[in-house]
């Protein structure tokens, strides 16, 4: 019997694995429409999010059926529940690729971003692009080492977020308000982006392992 809840476990973890790489294609579609003004992608982003919601509500769901049937010992328990957490980390991942999206169909057909910081948020976006296919690798594989390298990704990423308020921030700064808002908005939809991913790997590693760091509380 512990053999098929291990096996079940592992179904799920791989659908995680699934759902994460869809959310990173949904952050770069999403970037793609904010940047070039592309409104078809942007509407595929915010509808697909409906099926990201749905994929979460199925994946825990049949969690809670394994706690509440199968009675599991300790590393299936926080398989079981690490399973739960990872899934709702991603639909927030998806969420915010679909706030992404939704800032280019406000705008549009202007870009919510000026021209000249179009390669900063493209940095941003290819950072937590890249982070999210890791976390997915991370489920896939359970490879520690490349989980800890989200850490660092994310120190770059925090990095990025600090370049972004630094042009905010410069008296040079020619815009209107309504564009430093929406920039402001969008580099923060990246780097939450990029804090979901981080805490999908530390809570597939966490739950594998029973140690390392705690996941994020977020």
């Amino acid at each position: 019997m512990r053999d098929a809840l291990q096996m079940q476990l592992t179904q799920l973890t791989g659908r995680l694995a699934v759902m994460t790489r869809d959310v990173a294609q949904a952050m770069r579609d999403a970037t793609t429409a904010c940047l070039d003004g592309r409104m078809r992608l942007a509407e595929r982003v915010i509808a697909g999010d409906a099926a990201i919601d749905a994929c979460r509500d199925e994946v825990a769901e049949q969690a809670v059926s394994l706690l509440a049937l199968q009675q599991p010992v300790a590393t299936d328990l926080r398989r079981a529940l690490a399973v739960i957490h990872v899934a709702d980390d991603i639909e927030r991942m998806g969420d915010l690729a679909e706030h992404v999206a939704k800032s280019a169909r406000r705008r549009h057909p202007a870009s919510p971003v000026p021209s000249e910081v179009h390669p900063l948020l493209e940095r941003m976006a290819d950072t937590a692009i890249a982070m999210a296919l890791k976390a997915s690798d991370v489920l896939r594989t359970g490879n520690v080492l490349l989980a800890a390298e989200l850490d660092g990704d994310d120190d770059e990423m925090d990095q990025l977020h600090r370049e972004v308020f630094a042009v905010l921030m410069d008296r040079s700064w020619p815009h209107e308000v309504t564009a430093a808002v929406d920039l402001t908005l969008l580099a923060r939809f990246y780097e939450r982006y990029a804090d979901h991913a981080v805490a999908v790997a530390r809570r597939t590693i966490h739950a594998v392992v029973g140690g390392g760091p705690d996941p994020l509380p977020i």
